[in-house]
């Protein structure tokens, strides 16, 4: 007898999670699969029923899937909201037990001892768990044991049935392991119970018998629920109705006080901040602040509310406030140097004061690009979501001022000893160079189809300092940018 009565655990397996997920979104009908790039060649990484019956299977090639099934329907895999999903379903399948933990990569484990009589027993729990879960478009197959790997061999391998008539592949073994065992003779978990365990182990190692125990109950094995995330939001109730600018900030303090406590014991920071301002009339008036980096400072938090708190209708009066942190980024303690000479956050909260006008993504910052090509040694970005980083870093210097080229009449390799540029007449006092500087044949563009630039730094005796190039190929010169 190898269930015992002490627990009882139910395992779920949705052998189709991910084409499950996506056709709940955009439901279709016919063959359906989910491809994903793997090895330099894009493989079916999950199907529904229909094209499993048109002798499609995960892990091969799609080109192959497509000729035997002309009619079959595809999307890319996104892992990352399968991911998101299975958190839900998790967090879903807590109202049946508080019991319940992942199994990667497309399950659930619930350890169900003491609360199946609330659903009038075991029998009714299961049915109604397939119930809802059929209804919500997910196929699953549940397995219940007294042991983990029990339930999880029932689920995957044979709904109800004995334990020991299931294949070995039914202990979660290794393909290598179970190969192994095959060749001994050992394809069913009771040949292998019965079989002496010292030349098991010394073959296949401790991890096949560990298995066995665990399946038998022998060796316990724990459920370990994920621990719920953090919420960071806080509420406030007020005694009386307030409408003052003055009151709401006041309220808006002491909420931020213990919203930013929160963060600081999790070591992170808010990026976006919602204020819900719940009137008496039960309508409700939302505030949301987008910060440039991540805070946790009430003192440095509240004056950015102010401007959005003062254009709020209060009505006959607000009753509740409620403070939220809608997105967080780790923000660790940092080292403060007792020579500190200014704050460096002061040019953030500029950046979010003028970003609740204008949009933190309108307002831009320049960036060093890897580039040799003037017009491409930078880039913008806006200034919330990147990082100032190191400057440039020109074998030759740079002008101050770049702008598009514009034409001098002169010839000759050489920089001009006279020319004009914006109606003045020039005269050229030294001249540094040249700079070849070839075009990136990787990249279009048509302002450099034209080949090589000869660049110039041509001082003129009327105090202009000017970055001039030479094009060899069709012989003319230019200017293009202008030194301080």
């Amino acid at each position: 007898m190898f269930d015992g009565t002490r627990r009882r655990i139910v395992s779920l397996w949705f052998p189709r999670f991910a084409s499950d997920r996506a056709l709940r979104a955009r439901p279709l009908e016919g063959p359906f699969v989910l491809t994903l790039r793997q090895g330099g060649a894009e493989r079916v990484y999950c199907l529904n029923e229909a094209a499993l019956g048109c002798g499609l299977a995960r892990g091969m090639p799609f080109a192959d899937a497509r000729a035997f099934c002309p009619d079959l329907a595809s999307r890319p895999a996104d892992p990352l909201a399968d991911q998101r999903f299975a958190v839900l379903l998790r967090r879903w399948a807590t109202r049946w037990c508080p019991w319940v933990g992942p199994e990667t990569p497309d399950g659930l484990v619930l350890d169900i001892t003491g609360s199946a009589h609330l659903w009038g027993g075991e029998a009714a729990l299961i049915a109604t768990l397939r119930a809802r879960l059929e209804r919500a478009g997910l196929a699953v197959r549940i397995g219940l044991g007294a042991t983990r790997g029990a339930a999880w061999a029932r689920a995957h391998y044979g709904e109800g049935a004995a334990l020991e008539g299931l294949p070995v592949a039914a202990l979660r073994l290794e393909p290598e392991t179970v190969t192994g065992l095959q060749r001994m003779g050992l394809r069913r978990i009771g040949q292998l119970a019965e079989s002496p365990r010292a030349p098991l182990a010394r073959r296949f190692g401790p991890g096949l018998l560990a298995r066995l125990d665990q399946a038998l109950g022998r060796q316990p094995e724990q459920i370990c629920p994920e621990a719920e995330p953090p919420h960071y939001a806080v509420r406030l109730s007020l005694p009386e109705p307030i409408g003052l600018v003055d009151d709401v900030m006041a309220g808006l303090g002491r909420l931020l006080g213990r919203l930013c406590d929160k963060l600081q014991a999790h070591q992170a920071g808010a990026r976006v901040l919602c204020l819900t301002l719940r009137r008496v009339d039960g309508d409700a008036r939302e505030v949301e602040l987008r910060l440039a980096r991540p805070l946790r400072d009430p003192a440095r938090i509240a004056p950015l509310f102010q401007r959005a708190v003062e254009g709020v209708d209060a009505g006959f009066g607000i009753e509740q406030m409620r403070l939220e942190a809608v997105q967080v980024e780790p923000l660790p303690p940092e080292q403060l140097g007792a020579e500190r000479r200014h704050d460096p956050g002061r040019l953030e909260d500029l950046i979010t004061r003028i970003g609740t006008r204008i949009g933190l993504e309108n307002v831009l910052r320049f960036l060093p690009a890897d580039s040799h090509i003037p017009e491409r040694s930078f880039t913008l970005a806006p200034a919330a979501f990147s990082t100032p980083e190191g400057g440039w870093a020109p074998a030759r210097p740079r002008p101050l001022w770049l702008f598009a080229p514009e034409p001098v009449d002169a010839t000759g390799p050489r920089p001009p000893r006279r020319f004009r540029w914006r109606r003045m007449a020039l005269t050229t006092g030294r001249a540094t160079g040249p700079e070849r500087i070839a075009p990136e044949w990787w990249l279009p563009d048509d302002a450099w189809r034209g080949g090589l630039r000869d660049y110039w730094q041509v001082e003129t005796e009327e105090g202009r300092r000017l970055w001039m190039f030479y094009t060899p190929q069709a012989p003319g010169w230019f200017v293009q940018g202008e030194f301080a």
